[in-house]
């Protein structure tokens, strides 16, 4: 698992979907090759790369443009109990799990597996976690509270030198070299709390997109129909899904994280965009659909939001709000009812709903159903 001597269970928040797995396990049409090398790190080093910036814990999802690949990694995770035992071990002289790093163009190494160690690690010699100060507590009473500044010189020395393997993978910044690094992680993203396909993409491709999909996604009645905000980011994957039907529903394919990829990787700066425009229609699509039938239209059969008919409506509507004068909240609800009690729609928002067949069927239909409006 990553970074997980201790593996949890997932809350239903942290827990992936069917479609996620689906998407997850899906496999791209061609395998990218990798360059890798294989070090080995002493912990001190470590330290004082993470310090001066010479390995990089990328941030999640924006941030520093600089960055070839950001973002891998989510929110620091470990327990107290967990962080004090990874120390443990490497005071025990235990095998631990190697690290991955990432080495850009400029020679920096970023952290693709293993934040939560090197994390650990830092915070160990620096002496504080959580604004307190980092004491050995759920360890072996030799080690019992104990402090990097306060470990017996010998004991420091064998944390100083305990090397650390790290496989470093190369990129070039090019779109092939980070799919390859997309398909790397994936095949790292298990146990614990899996990152779904849009935290491993929003970290491979940020920048101006990302932003603009969560100013999007702060929008009020965006936020009234969602319900509350989603700790794994699927509220503003399915708004990158939304944009990225709209723009392109006639290049869509299979499997969809790639082409979500493809999408998020060609416009990452909004380059190609015409992004006001696409903020206007979503904004008012947004407060027809609250107006008229509120926040039951993105559900179906659940109290939870289904992506597959929130994504259709918003195309549909989205269509006809370009091509004329604004339609009156009543008439959205009736064309909204119209698509939901189509026998064929259900098939296409329900089930396996991310085939080319079903996509292009259910934002065909939501089209027809909101352009005799």
């Amino acid at each position: 698992m990553t970074d997980g001597e201790v593996e949890t269970q997932p809350s239903e928040e942290d827990a992936l979907t069917p479609e996620e797995q689906e998407d997850l396990s899906a496999a791209e049409a061609e395998a990218e090759p990798v360059t890798y090398t294989g070090t080995d790190f002493d912990a001190e080093g470590l330290v004082r790369r993470l310090t001066r910036g010479d390995i990089v814990i990328p941030t999640f999802g924006h941030g520093d443009d600089s960055l070839e690949v950001a973002g891998f990694q989510r929110g620091f995770v470990w327990r107290k109990p967990q962080m004090d035992r990874f120390i443990e071990s490497l005071l025990m002289g235990y095998p631990i799990p190697g690290i991955m790093l990432v080495q850009q163009v400029d020679r920096r190494y970023l952290v693709l597996d293993g934040q939560q160690r090197l994390r650990t690690l830092r915070a160990f010699y620096e002496g504080l976690h959580a604004g307190r100060e980092f004491t050995l507590d759920n360890v072996a009473d030799d080690f019992k509270g104990l402090t990097y500044k306060t470990l017996p010189p010998e004991q420091r020395r064998q944390l100083d030198n305990t090397f650390i393997q790290a496989t470093i993978v190369k990129t070039d910044g090019s779109s092939q070299s980070l799919e390859a690094i997309y398909q790397v992680f994936e095949r790292l993203n298990s146990g614990g709390t899996q990152l779904t396909p849009h935290e491993i993409r929003i970290a491979l491709y940020p920048g101006t997109f990302v932003d603009f999909l969560e100013t999007l996604n702060q929008n009020p009645d965006w936020r009234q129909l969602y319900g509350g905000k989603s700790l794994r980011l699927r509220d503003q994957e399915l708004i990158l899904r939304i944009m990225a039907l709209y723009e392109n529903s006639s290049g869509y394919f299979r499997p969809q994280k790639k082409f979500l990829n493809d999408f998020l990787g060609k416009h990452r700066n909004l380059e190609g965009l015409n992004h006001h425009k696409l903020e206007s229609l979503f904004v008012d699509a947004s407060k027809l659909l609250l107006s008229g039938p509120g926040r039951a239209a993105l559900r179906f059969q659940s109290s939870q939001v289904n992506a597959a008919l929130a994504e259709a409506l918003y195309v549909g509507l989205m269509r006809r709000l370009d091509g004329g004068a604004t339609p009156a909240p009543g008439d959205v609800s009736n064309a909204v009812r119209a698509f939901v009690a189509n026998r064929e729609s259900a098939p296409t928002i329900s089930g396996s709903t991310a085939t080319e067949e079903y996509v292009r069927k259910r934002l065909d239909m939501s089209t027809r159903a909101f352009a005799v409006i």
